[in-house]
């Protein structure tokens, strides 16, 4: 049996194997990065983020552990069903698009670890800034963490096998029409599964294009989780804040 995917992150990020190829994840990494962002943005104590396309909840529950009143949405109903049983009175996940407004106003929207560019209409991701600029206070700060996309590109590993929980995932990158792509091939309960990720390459100067169209101001690019300064050439990541 084959698993084959056309809009893939409404399906590979639903199933148990998305997760166990990606177990791995540096969590002190991460919850390093979150205080390192919540002190530069001088978030307000108790001060309300959310966190958009938040997956299982891994930095949301780290945010909510160090303070703050926080959301987290995705559009992955079984990550937001597992994530609900962190929920406390200043911790909640809802199922939810990230291209619409969620409806209520942060000090803080954060949209983290390339959580951006999956959709196959460009007007999406221009929604989607749109939707956090409307998500924002009047003093808020939204926050994207991407890759670097120029970097990914020019250290792309055309292919690699990677056995996590004794499956082999077999891992094809490459790119194209504008989007960095992986296959992902592996079989697992004698059933033969074919997925694909799909983001869209953009750069620096992309960005400032889509927050030029959304009205919103870019006020600091970083270039990695310690907030160090941006390099195209260099730097794994891009984090953008903005207003």
């Amino acid at each position: 049996m084959t698993n084959d995917t056309s809009t893939w992150f409404t399906s590979w990020f639903d199933t148990p194997f998305y997760h166990i190829l990606y177990k791995n994840r540096d969590d002190t990494e991460a919850h390093a990065f979150m205080d390192t962002l919540t002190g530069y943005l001088n978030i307000p104590e108790h001060g309300t983020i959310l966190d958009l396309a938040c997956g299982k909840g891994r930095h949301a529950r780290y945010l909510n552990k160090i303070g703050y009143d926080v959301t987290g949405a995705d559009l992955s109903e079984n990550s937001i069903d597992y994530a609900k049983q962190f929920e406390n009175h200043r911790l909640h996940f809802a199922v939810h698009d990230m291209c619409k407004p969620f409806g209520k106003q942060f000090d803080a929207v954060f949209n983290l670890f390339t959580s951006f560019g999956y959709f196959d209409d460009d007007a999406d991701n221009l929604k989607t800034i749109k939707a956090i600029k409307e998500n924002l206070n009047d003093f808020g700060f939204g926050v994207i963490d991407f890759m670097n996309s120029e970097f990914v590109i020019d250290n792309l590993v055309p292919e690699e096998v990677k056995t996590v929980d004794d499956i082999d995932f077999h891992l094809k990158r490459y790119v194209e029409d504008g989007y960095i792509i992986k296959d992902i091939t592996f079989t697992a309960d004698d059933k033969l599964y074919n997925f694909q990720e799909r983001v869209r390459g953009f750069t620096l100067a992309d960005f400032e294009l889509l927050f030029e169209q959304a009205g919103v101001h870019l006020l600091d690019v970083f270039g990695d989780y310690k907030l160090r300064k941006f390099s195209a050439k260099t730097s794994e990541r891009l984090v953008m804040i903005f207003k």
